[in-house]
């Protein structure tokens, strides 16, 4: 072979090893849930076009978390609570990378009859979410007012918030607990809907003095992930928190790609954006709201977060 042709697939070679370094480098696989934390992500999905990451938006967690495990998913947008019962069940390989959403749950009824907690008593609250966030916020605030979830109030779980919502339509006396957007939805369908209770509020004056906030959301990593692949991270997290900013700044535009990416359509998402409570909190401020809130939650019922208190490494903070 003469030096020419050596030179050559000597070249060939090369652009060969160049084009698989780029395909190892690219591709990151990142999932959320189909309501507010896939909302504050639509601008990056539009910006990437798929050049460093797969998006994928999924009805419910269980959709993900398998994967998760699995390692098919890199970055996953997760319920709060979720997060810690994933650490504690997988002995720590997941990390928390920010929090995006913070409270984003309400009371909805038809009529006019619920202004407090109380007048909870007595009464079937649809609910989506069972074993994470919506379940444990909701029993928390019950039974700091008095009532016992099951016995005082009727908690009847459906797989999905459209399934909430359906029920609640065909049952006027009973009430649903939905997020953002979907309580804005709601209160399209029926003259007589209303909001009768916004649970971040309620939530709030529970801890007037020890300062929990009520954390929706958060994104997570798999530790194995963030460990060979910190820059990615930090593009990540950075580009999150763009997307994020972008969300709150052009509430119409943003409404557009959350309707392009059928998460919902873009006259709900944009009354329902200012009420979702999208951000990309980090480092220091995510570790010390986020600590807090599952404190509370473990106080109340351990098995909320897995049993145990998630160790400082669930936390992650860059250059720690």
């Amino acid at each position: 072979m003469s030096n020419m042709q050596n030179k050559r697939w000597l070249i060939l070679l090369l652009a060969l090893l160049l084009l698989c370094s780029c395909a190892l480098a690219e591709g990151t696989n990142v999932a959320a849930l189909k309501g507010p934390t896939a909302m504050g992500m639509v601008k990056m999905m539009d910006d990437d076009a798929g050049a460093r990451y797969n998006f994928e938006i999924c009805a419910a967690a269980d959709e993900i978390t398998p994967r998760l495990v699995r390692g098919e998913i890199d970055i996953a947008a997760l319920p709060a609570n979720l997060a810690a019962v994933l650490y504690n069940r997988t002995e720590g390989t997941l990390e928390v990378l920010a929090v995006n959403t913070l409270g984003v749950l309400y009371i909805a009824e038809r009529g006019d009859s619920i202004h407090s907690v109380e007048d909870l008593r007595g009464r079937t609250v649809y609910s989506a979410g069972k074993g994470s966030t919506p379940e444990f916020a909701l029993n928390y605030i019950l039974r700091e007012n008095g009532l016992e979830p099951g016995k005082d109030v009727t908690v009847e779980y459906k797989s999905e918030h459209s399934e909430c919502l359906a029920a609640l339509m065909a049952d006027s006396a009973a009430a649903a607990l939905l997020p953002q957007p979907f309580i804005t939805t709601a209160l399209t369908k029926a003259e007589d809907m209303r909001v009768a209770l916004d649970l971040t509020q309620e939530w709030d004056a529970l801890q007037s003095e020890g300062g929990s906030a009520m954390i929706t959301g958060v994104a997570v990593a798999r530790r194995e992930f963030v460990e060979e692949n910190p820059e990615a991270v930090a593009a990540f997290l950075e580009d999150y928190a763009s997307s994020v900013a972008y969300a709150g700044a052009d509430v119409s535009g943003a409404a557009q790609l959350i309707e392009k990416y059928d998460i919902v359509p873009a006259a709900v998402a944009e009354k329902a954006l200012p009420g979702c409570n999208i951000c990309c909190i980090t480092g220091e401020e995510m570790k010390g709201k986020l600590s807090g809130y599952l404190e509370v939650l473990h106080a109340a019922d351990p098995a909320s977060v897995g049993g145990a208190l998630p160790g400082d490494d669930f936390y992650y903070v860059a250059g720690e």
